[in-house]
């Protein structure tokens, strides 16, 4: 199903998060997709996106799992939460991982398609992970950042039967179409790759 209508770049959207994110407090009515649900990854917290910011689906029967994609958010753990919960947006991702202690929030379910690639094909395809941060801050990308999110990437690959490697588990700069940086020269692309392949 390809997209007909046009839609704000992922880029702008999330790095104008704190001008753009609402508090949930202000978001209209009881949601019936922010009761708690099971998580697809063990310890995760569930952050449900706003259900006008990906697509249902029932992957992986509907479409096959073939890619992990990394992201840096370009703002915070708390900002990204805001500006997936904002139903204007039009952006998501399946997961993201904070800095400073690893904790993986869990905002769209694997088998839904989250609108993170900026490519439907690989919309389909893949699991998001954004992370909180700036391409050009590398502090951001702690150990424990490092550490959760490659055992949460080789878990994905296990459930999935993604190949651990670098054809299968990609950058958002490298999806085609895209004019992304994320996440940048920074990402210790073998230290990541290592975690991941030894979780």
């Amino acid at each position: 199903m390809q997209r007909t209508t046009s839609l704000p770049s992922r880029r702008g959207i999330l790095a104008g998060a704190a001008l753009t994110a609402v508090p949930a407090v202000l978001l209209s009515g009881t949601r019936a997709d922010a009761r708690p649900r099971a998580v697809d990854h063990p310890g995760a917290a569930w952050h449900p996106a706003s259900r006008r910011n990906y697509t249902p689906s029932n992957r992986p029967r509907a479409h096959p799992l073939r890619y992990v994609i990394i992201h840096v958010a370009q703002t915070t753990y708390s900002g990204t939460l805001s500006v997936f919960r904002n139903p204007r947006t039009k952006v998501s991702a399946h997961y993201v991982v904070r800095s400073s202690d690893g904790r993986v929030a869990q905002c769209v379910r694997d088998s839904d398609i989250a609108w993170h690639a900026g490519n439907w094909d690989y919309n389909t395809r893949s699991i998001g992970i954004e992370h909180e941060g700036w391409v050009d801050r590398p502090g951001y990308f702690t150990d424990v950042m490092y550490e959760r999110s490659a055992r949460l990437t080789a878990a994905i690959c296990e459930r999935y039967d993604i190949p651990k490697n670098r054809a299968h588990i990609i950058g958002h700069h490298e999806v085609p179409g895209s004019d992304h940086t994320d996440p940048g020269r920074h990402w210790d692309w073998k230290r990541y790759l290592r975690l991941v392949t030894s979780a």
